[in-house]
């Protein structure tokens, strides 16, 4: 079975001539439970669907691309990928708009958002990826890097599973690691509960270290109203989805209503919707995220509506990637630290005084672990290498 690896060759003008896709599944160590788990709308999630694009050109040139899903839908963006990955074949990996554009018109009949164009993301991730190595800049010095670090906050160890002190245990050695923010899940059916959790994490953190808390979609317009209020003293650094992410009015209205700022946009997977958010000014905190609104390509026309709007940015999970985009933002971002991809990669970010550094190597700078070989359940290859 052939693999692509670090597609460190010469520049040159070769067409893409194989195309490797994977379907991974990346267990947890431990199940883990956020707001939508206590109010009955899901499951503990127990491991990560990816989508492993690898791509190769006539001249030896590499890329790697990936997307995930949580829960249901890996198997059908395996399957949409596989489906299209036939036509990459013989084009130029330079032209990303164009092929962008033909991945999702070859399946606009199943639209051209969601599940399809989270299946692209995986090839238009790829494609930069090996645009990127070719001038032997990093992803973020290629797009033009505002910043050679990034200020960081933990999510991993904040969990509505774990008991308060597990929490604060959590967040301490985070901060340990050089962590500059630290983020927990609220939500919960008892809002008092929720309080508490958060009450003890601002009073146990030095009050220079940003808190973040995360409602996960639960509350409604009232309870996020009365929830907003109640925590205001706090002095969090935001409160992400207090609401239904596509409530893009009762955002509006939660926004201009509190001075704590609102976060929100994880959950979107399009540029139109995004753009709800901006021009409604319904957040204060965007947080795209690249594999889920369809790849680079999108999320870089998001971070440019989101700038010409002096909005803040957080890009959600994904910090492997998200580092090289964050860098390239304005306004100084956030970048959202999580250990659960770590096994997949044989690179580690590093991490001190608040912000993760980005990383120098060509490209995204990833190369999968045997780890990644080991949980592919699913392969399919098409032309070949060379």
């Amino acid at each position: 079975m052939a693999h692509v690896r670090d597609g460190m060759v010469a520049p040159g003008s070769g067409t893409l001539s194989y195309i490797g896709i994977s379907s991974v599944r990346l267990p947890l160590k431990t199940p883990a439970s956020d707001a939508k788990v206590l109010t009955g709308r899901q499951r503990p999630l127990t491991e990560l669907s990816l989508l492993i694009v690898e791509l190769a050109t006539t001249d030896g040139q590499g890329g790697i691309g990936f997307s995930y899903s949580l829960r249901a839908g890996g198997l059908g963006q395996y399957s949409h990928a596989r489906e299209i990955a036939p036509e990459l074949l013989g084009e130029d990996p330079n032209a990303i708009g164009r092929i962008y554009q033909k991945l999702l018109w070859v399946g606009a009949s199943v639209g051209r958002s969601g599940l399809s164009t989270q299946a692209i993301a995986a090839f238009d991730i790829a494609l930069w990826d090996m645009k990127a190595k070719r001038a032997k800049l990093s992803l973020a010095r290629f797009l033009g890097a505002h910043r050679n670090s990034v200020r960081c906050y933990n999510t991993s160890g904040g969990y509505l599973h774990e008991p308060i002190e597990e929490v604060l245990e959590n967040a301490e050695a985070s901060l340990a690691r050089g962590v500059g923010g630290i983020k927990i899940k609220v939500g919960q059916p008892d809002t008092a509960l929720d309080l508490k959790r958060v009450t003890l994490v601002r009073e146990r953190l030095d009050k220079d270290v940003a808190v973040m808390v995360d409602a996960n979609q639960q509350w409604d317009r009232i309870t996020a109203r009365r929830m907003g209020r109640d925590l205001e003293h706090l002095d969090l650094t935001w409160i992400e989805e207090p609401l239904d992410a596509y409530d893009t009015e009762g955002h509006a209205a939660l926004s201009g209503a509190l001075d704590t700022p609102i976060a929100s946009g994880e959950m979107l997977t399009s540029v139109l919707e995004h753009w709800e958010l901006i021009k409604n000014r319904a957040v204060d905190f965007l947080q795209p995220d690249a594999p889920r609104v369809g790849g680079i390509t999108p999320f870089l026309r998001i971070a440019a509506l989101a700038g010409q709007h002096n909005l803040q940015l957080a890009p959600h999970f994904v910090m492997e990637l998200h580092i090289h985009l964050a860098a390239t933002y304005e306004h100084e971002p956030w970048l959202e630290h999580f250990e659960w991809l770590e096994p997949l990669f044989n690179e580690r970010l590093e991490i001190h005084n608040g912000r993760v550094q980005v990383p120098d190597r060509p490209g995204i700078g990833l190369t999968l672990s045997d780890r990644a070989r080991a949980w592919t359940s699913e392969r399919a290859e098409f032309g070949h290498i060379g």
